[in-house]
């Protein structure tokens, strides 16, 4: 036992290191942009208080290992996964969650899911004050079991969205298009989110959902102007699913780190959807956000005689961003001058062919890994003035 004893202690000290670098490298790296803060999100996630298998404080230490700066617990207001076990209480989550991330630099923002089976279907509100409060009359149960009253009025449909609004909440949409929703009206945006969006409460949806990429949320975003969501929605341990890759994040371009700064940037649609390598957002943080994780550099050299530009793009950020560049002369190496801007390195590109240095060099991309629309992705441009200034 004396021999083993400090080999026992070595192997943990030594799996402890390990554990300890993995959560390094699921920490994700990316940059703000000019006036803003970018915070990693996950606004759609379950517990054991609904339909999720794990405790609250589990989802805050799945955040924290994940460097997330914001949560929300969101569970179902309609369902009960462990009624004989739980005592019914959909601020419970949120109580559990908050005093778990007490001091450890993760905002807990209290939010539930409304969730009937027909319109206006699953939807997201976030910044409730009291979740017991919000009327469920279109259930006739919730206990282990998801069973709606056989006849349901429009008022019972909508009284939980009403009393939301009354609870000043921000309401997004959620994976608009499951097949298990009402096969009698297959219309994904209906008159009943028509209705929720003159009434003020419908502000947003979830074009990422457990890692998916919806293509007809996004046309959503962008024909009714909403704000765009990516979540995890995740009802067990999420490590597995994303071993391999981060985990999906709604990225919240805020003036600072406060439940006030990140609904306000939620209300002015300063969001980004980040899963995989690939980022979705509108032209202005689109745009943002790239040129402050890539640093670019030229200067003009002569080699063997001939002139050329030499042009560094750092990429200071963990996405690798594929890019296809252009300018007034040939680049060198790159055909279509397609690469890809390695995180944390820099890639080298050579322009020629050019005789005569100009008094301006424009160097133009498109980053096919950020899309500013269902169909485009984000074309940018850097401007360098070449000419020396003359001295006085």
């Amino acid at each position: 036992m004396l021999i083993l004893l400090p080999c026992l202690v070595l192997s943990i000290q030594g799996l402890a290191q390990i554990q300890e670098k993995d959560d390094v490298q699921r920490k994700i790296s990316l940059p703000d942009i000019p006036g803003f803060q970018t915070l990693k999100g996950d606004f759609h996630m379950h517990t054991v208080f609904s339909d999720g298998h794990v405790w609250p404080s589990f989802r805050v230490n799945e955040a924290l290992r994940d460097g997330l700066d914001v949560i929300s617990l969101t569970e179902h207001i309609d369902y009960e996964g462990f009624p004989d076990e739980l005592k019914r209480d959909y601020n419970k989550s949120y109580q559990i969650a908050t005093g778990a991330a007490k001091g450890k630099g993760l905002l807990v923002i209290k939010g539930v899911e409304i969730s009937p089976r027909v319109p206006p279907y699953h939807n997201n509100a976030l910044f409730v004050k009291d979740a017991n409060i919000l009327p469920i009359d279109y259930m006739k149960s919730g206990k282990k079991k998801f069973v709606m009253k056989d006849s349901m009025t429009h008022a019972q449909l909508i009284a939980p969205f009403l009393e939301a609004k009354k609870q000043d909440a921000f309401v997004f949409y959620n994976h608009p298009g499951y097949s298990w929703w009402d096969k009698k009206d297959t219309a994904i945006f209906t008159s009943f989110h028509k209705e929720l969006l003159e009434k003020k409460i419908l502000a947003g949806v979830e074009v990422a959902n457990s890692g998916i990429y919806n293509i007809i949320a996004h046309r959503l975003a962008m024909k009714y102007n909403l704000t765009m969501f990516c979540s995890t929605d995740e009802h067990y341990d999420m490590y597995p699913r994303y071993a391999k890759t981060h985990r999906p994040m709604t990225l919240v371009f805020a003036k600072d780190k406060t439940e006030e700064a990140i609904k306000e940037a939620m209300i002015a649609r300063r969001t980004a959807v980040y899963f995989d390598d690939f980022l979705i957002a509108r032209q202005a943080e689109a745009e943002a956000f790239f040129k402050a994780a890539v640093k670019v550099t030229t200067e003009k050299k002569t080699r063997n005689g001939e002139p050329i530009f030499e042009i560094n793009m750092f990429n200071d950020s963990d996405i690798p961003f594929k890019i296809q560049a252009s300018a007034d002369y040939n680049i060198e190496k790159f055909p279509m001058g397609q690469a890809t801007l390695v995180p944390h390195d820099t890639t080298k590109m050579i322009l020629k062919a050019i005789w005569e240095y100009p008094k301006q060099l424009v160097l133009k991309l498109k980053v096919q890994n950020i899309l500013i629309t269902p169909d485009e992705t984000l074309g940018t441009q850097f401007v360098f003035i070449t000419e020396e200034k003359k001295k006085k």
